[in-house]
């Protein structure tokens, strides 16, 4: 146990604490009414349990007719076993310990929710929060201005304490949250003047413009990791085919087979991957001209159209060059298959004679291909349907 609690009885929410802290709350005229005969939990709507040295949340689940909870100044270090209160409107957590914000998922009715002074270091594990009007988490550890964009998400936020985290020191920091959060009518106990929305009119376009450009930024990067997938997966694909079929050349090639048909296709796909190299470097080229605006004539339409961006350019060439292949392989398949039906390493059964194999690996081959293409295909429409600026989120 941590020395922190070397002076302190941690406690956790047993019977006997509630039962106690339900017949505190009661009026005075009904309190030995209430000792005597007892109170059914699931009639109890609001519940203190505050200055108890609670250091876990628990045996909350028979209240679930809860609205309001009290927790603060306590010694909880998680937010947990909350999930049946889902008629919580008011939670209050505040002096505590509590590093993470979670847990609250089920309380989509809560309104207002008070997370002061503990040691929480992001903004985050809120989306189902929709009701939230008053959030407060001053005096905790957050560091990144940034993280108040999350902030946005709760339509209904009018009063919101950041007070006492080390962000409050930037000197942008009151009219970088007034330019993102417009609709706050209360910021760390004060009104947010009329003044101060205008003033951080200014600077929101120029704060919507970072935000703009480092989605922009993102999302270029997102279509370079997708291009170095598709050529990753590709190259990958062209090495697994490449070594079954020496494989299958090294039983067709036995002395008692001229396999003239598999040096053949052999030298075609030597001279289709060179074929793939330069034109693929050649379009690179030309596509970085077209930017640049350095091509020494005009290009037809389709063809600017394929110039689009380095995306669509190498997904054009590399399909190109996978439709190639399986026609050489569907050559090659053509000439070979009159010369292994007569080799004595076939078999009468099916599927289990070289020319199976052969065909077998060419089937395996093209569905993969198509797989790769239709792939990287859906990661590509995702990106482009994905909104720009939950890219900054």
């Amino acid at each position: 146990m941590s020395q922190l609690y070397d002076s302190i009885e941690p406690n956790i929410i047993d019977d006997e604490m509630v039962q106690k802290a339900v017949e505190e709350q009661c009026p005075e005229d009904i309190e030995k009414l209430v000792k005597r005969e007892g109170i059914n939990f699931k009639d109890v709507t609001e519940l203190q349990l505050s200055f108890r040295n609670i250091l876990q949340i628990d045996n909350l689940w028979q209240f679930e007719n809860l609205t309001k909870l009290q927790l603060d100044n306590n010694i909880i270090e998680r937010i947990e076993a909350l999930e049946s209160l889902v008629h919580l409107v008011w939670l209050d957590l505040s002096f505590n310990n509590i590093e993470v914000i979670e847990g609250l998922d089920t309380l989509v009715k809560l309104q207002d929710l008070s997370l002061y002074n503990n040691r929480i270091s992001k903004i985050e594990h809120m989306d189902t929060l929709h009701e939230l009007q008053i959030f407060s988490i001053g005096k905790n550890n957050l560091t990144t201005l940034e993280d108040v964009i999350y902030l946005r998400r709760f339509k209904n936020l009018r009063t919101l304490n950041l007070s006492g985290n080390p962000f409050c020191d930037d000197e942008q920091y009151m009219l970088f949250v007034v330019a993102h959060l417009p609709d706050l009518v209360y910021l760390d106990f004060k009104l947010v003047s009329d003044t101060t929305v205008s003033i951080s009119a200014f600077p929101a376009c120029e704060i919507r413009q970072d935000s703009y450009d480092i989605a922009e930024s993102k999302q270029a990067e997102y279509k370079e990791d997708i291009l170095q997938l598709s050529e990753a997966l590709m190259t990958l694909e062209m090495l697994i085919s490449d070594q079954l079929e020496v494989r299958v050349k090294h039983i067709t090639e036995r002395p008692h087979i001229q396999n003239t048909g598999g040096h053949f296709a052999v030298a075609c796909r030597d001279l289709e991957n060179h074929h793939h190299e330069k034109l693929l470097e050649i379009s690179i080229t030309t596509l970085e001209k077209s930017v640049k605006n350095e091509l020494d004539e005009d290009l037809p339409d389709d063809v600017r159209m394929l110039l689009g961006d380095k995306t669509t350019i190498v997904n054009a060439v590399n399909a190109s060059h996978g439709s190639r292949l399986l026609k050489i392989d569907k050559r090659e398949s053509d000439i070979l298959t009159p010369k292994l039906s007569w080799s004595p390493l076939c078999t009468r059964e099916p599927g289990k004679g070289p020319w199976q194999i052969f065909q077998n690996e060419i089937d395996r081959n093209r569905s993969r291909v198509k797989e790769i293409v239709q792939y990287i295909d859906n990661l590509q429409e995702e990106l482009g349907n994905t909104e720009i600026l939950d890219l900054t989120k």
